[in-house]
């Protein structure tokens, strides 16, 4: 349904070129989800907005690469045909609901307004169908809520809004841009549960961006890992969580809390800050933080090789230091991270 092949997404900048998203490819099945997980500034959200073709151009060029929706580059179609895309073959959610609702609008106008630029219907056949979107999204009392403003919603209301006016024109794809930021886990959860049900009810094939791990645990088939504008390892979930093949996935593992470990057991940090996406480093972009960097990680710049079906990762050291799925440091063996 969806395949991005070898795209490149540079910013110009007074400071220079910053290599946003460089050379990353994958592809989207129908029905299928994949979250791609990175630190901030990894490249993940302008990914996403490449993707949906709403990074401004300039900055933002594209100096290669294809994104085919279902054949057609994305990166060759004019303004009118993409704004026909949008909303009805593929839409996102985007990461804070209260900056994209508009405030001084009530939240039916909103989603009536999404529902006629996708379907052509008058204004009482589109209020049934704000109605019924505002249900299935999980909002009681719909009725009463349609007259309701952003501000008088709390941030699980408004991201249910926000799920609902993605899916007025019955996407194929949905791209969900952190949908749990700033969200308590008791409401995470409910969000979770509301995408796997959508994605039952309507088919929809879904692009979950997150640094939230154990997001992407519950939901995705499979697991893009983006680091410095690069994907550096790809796979499915289990794949990913019990055979890391890549040393950065397994340092944002051991950086996340376990709930089979002590409460006192400290957690372990990555060490040092991303790259300068400017003026990367030499050889492995990951290599001035990574504990098994070697000197050949200082020359090489790995490409992603695979490492088991599906599985590919960018390491030089992945199969030397990941025999088996047993990782060492320092005294420290884990196999594989359970959630």
């Amino acid at each position: 349904m969806l395949e991005v092949k070898n795209l490149k997404a540079y910013i110009d900048t007074p400071a220079g070129i910053v290599k946003a998203v460089d050379d990353v490819s994958f592809s989207l099945k129908a029905g299928e989800t994949i979250g791609i997980v990175g630190e901030s500034g990894s490249g993940k959200s302008v990914l996403a907005l490449s993707l949906m073709q709403l990074n401004p151009s300039p900055p933002t060029f594209y100096p290669q690469g294809e994104i085919l929706l279902e054949g057609k580059n994305l990166l060759h179609l004019k303004e009118k045909e993409l704004r026909n895309l949008r909303g009805n073959d593929i839409a996102m959610i985007f990461q804070d609901p209260m900056s994209s609702l508009n405030p001084i609008f009530k939240i039916g106008t909103q989603l009536m307004e999404a529902i006629r630029t996708h379907q052509n219907i008058n204004r009482a056949e589109a209020k049934k169908k704000a109605i019924v979107l505002l249900k299935d999204v999980g909002i009681s009392d719909p009725e009463r809520r349609m007259n309701d403003y952003p501000h008088q919603l709390s941030g699980g209301m408004r991201q249910r809004v926000m799920i609902a006016i993605a899916l007025a024109g019955k996407p194929k794809i949905l791209i969900a841009d952190e949908p749990t930021t700033a969200l308590d886990v008791t409401i995470q959860a409910q969000i979770l549960d509301l995408m796997k049900d959508i994605q039952k009810k309507y088919g929809t094939a879904i692009i979950i961006i997150t640094h939230d791990l154990g997001v992407v645990a519950q939901l995705a088939d499979k697991i893009v890992v983006m680091y410095s504008g690069r994907i550096v390892e790809e796979g499915k979930t289990e794949d990913i969580f019990y055979h890391t093949a890549m040393p950065y996935t397994w340092s944002l593992l051991r950086s996340m809390p376990r709930i089979d470990t002590s409460s006192r057991e400290r957690l372990i940090p990555i060490q040092g800050q991303p790259p300068n996406l400017v003026s990367p480093p030499e050889g492995c972009n990951f290599n001035p933080r990574c504990p098994f960097a070697t000197a050949d990680c200082l020359k090489i710049d790995p490409s992603l090789t695979e490492r088991g079906v599906g599985h590919y990762a960018a390491c030089i050291l992945s199969e030397k230091i990941f025999e088996e799925g047993k990782l060492q440091l320092e005294n420290f063996e884990t196999k594989g991270v359970p959630l």
